[in-house]
């Protein structure tokens, strides 16, 4: 039977679409993460410093924004499950439809999704669970042109050993309930990594963006899963994620987070982004 893939729809838009530009442009924003989080290992005997555990996330939020504005910050989340590669065989990909919305969460109907860098896998056991219990639906157009989740890709490939699979989820017009539920089924083993790609606040001033997202942050840290698409792109995902965490006795850390005007200068009307690890 023929493979079907999904080609990659922003590579030389969102991240470069030379494989060795787009593995020297990760590999260089990794190197920079592993030093960010080295110096917050630094701080362990600062009582008000906060330490990032020695161990794999559970789970991570990540941005999605071009490489160029976002790439920094999403890195810090990856660098964190890197010493972990050869543990991770699958990962669940949360993000927000952004072009076409359907009342449901979506899988693109493909065996596996292609970047520069080569092809990724459906997980098919995890796509029958959730299409056979009726909490995801199938849409090549969900998924034609979504950068949200295709973005992740290339970070994951430079991350994990070769072999992992992933359960691109769409999310859409649904509840976060839903989504939890979905994520649930499937999310029983410690080989299986989440990840939640969303954006913070968009197109405010500077100053106001930071004062939103600061609001925002505190609500993951708090597990409060009522964040909504004012505050962030991907809320019903993050929702998703919270309640998840909360049930499973998670606990949020916050990596890092900035917003376009300190990536890219304009600071009239901005993007933010964050990144964050469960444990």
């Amino acid at each position: 039977m023929e493979t079907r893939t999904r080609p990659a729809a922003v590579a030389g838009m969102f991240y470069p679409a030379n494989a060795d530009a787009l593995r020297r442009d990760i590999d260089s924003y990794l190197t920079s993460a592993d030093a960010v989080l080295a110096a917050g290992r630094d701080v362990a005997n600062d009582p008000n410093g906060k330490t990032v555990p020695n161990e794999c996330p559970a789970a991570i939020i990540v941005p999605h924004a071009g490489y160029v504005y976002s790439g920094a910050t999403a890195a810090l989340a990856y660098a964190t499950i890197a010493p972990f590669a050869s543990t991770i065989k699958h990962v669940v990909l949360l993000g927000p439809a952004h072009y076409v919305g359907a009342r449901a969460v979506v899988l693109p109907e493909v065996d596996a999704l292609e970047t520069p860098l080569g092809a990724v896998p459906i997980w098919t056991d995890a796509a029958h669970t959730v299409l056979s219990q009726n909490r995801v639906i199938e849409s090549a157009d969900v998924h034609r042109q979504e950068h949200s989740l295709e973005v992740q890709l290339p970070f994951l490939q430079c991350v994990l050993e070769p072999g992992f699979d992933v359960l691109p989820l769409a999310v859409s017009w649904v509840s976060a309930g839903r989504v939890a539920e979905a994520v649930h089924s499937v999310w029983n083993a410690p080989d299986t990594l989440v990840v939640v790609s969303s954006d913070l606040s968009h197109y405010h001033s500077y100053d106001e963006a930071q004062r939103l997202d600061a609001g925002t942050i505190a609500q993951v840290l708090d597990l409060d899963p009522t964040i909504d698409h004012d505050q962030a792109c991907g809320a019903t995902g993050i929702d998703a994620l919270l309640l998840l965490a909360a049930e499973r006795h998670l606990v949020p850390t916050l990596l890092g987070a900035c917003n376009s005007g300190d990536t890219a200068g304009d600071k009239r009307r901005v993007v933010g982004y964050s990144a964050f690890r469960f444990d």
